[in-house]
């Protein structure tokens, strides 16, 4: 079964193997409001822990997306240029924005677990 882990600026790591899923949370979907454009990164492009990996633009706000781990772009979701909208409609689902090659499996350690994320978004 997949684990997801989160960060404190939103944004999630989906990990089946050696390879993690990487969103945005509904909280922070729905803080952006309507989403109307998403920057994707290339293929095969090395993103550190932290560093910019993707942006989302909504009615409200560009913002960046952050690599919850450092990692190797081997998939976009390449739906989101002409649907940017299911970032709101299905944020752990279809509005997924790229899938990371895991460089360091042990910087999951300092990311939040799913009830330690609820109980963070509780305290915003």
């Amino acid at each position: 079964m997949a684990e997801t882990r989160y960060t404190r600026d939103h944004e999630y790591i989906r990990i089946e193997g050696d390879t993690g899923t990487v969103g945005i949370t509904d909280y922070a979907q729905g803080q952006l409001g309507d989403v109307v454009f998403v920057e994707l990164p290339t293929l095969g492009k090395a993103v550190a822990k932290g560093a910019e990996a993707a942006v989302v633009e909504s009615v409200k706000a560009a913002s960046e997306i952050y690599a919850p781990v450092s990692g190797e772009v081997v998939a976009v979701n390449g739906d989101l240029e002409a649907a940017p909208n299911a970032v709101n409609e299905d944020p752990a689902g279809k509005g997924w924005f790229l899938k990371l090659k895991l460089t360091d499996a042990a910087e999951l350690e300092g990311l939040m677990s799913e009830a330690e994320y609820q109980n963070y978004v509780k305290t915003l």
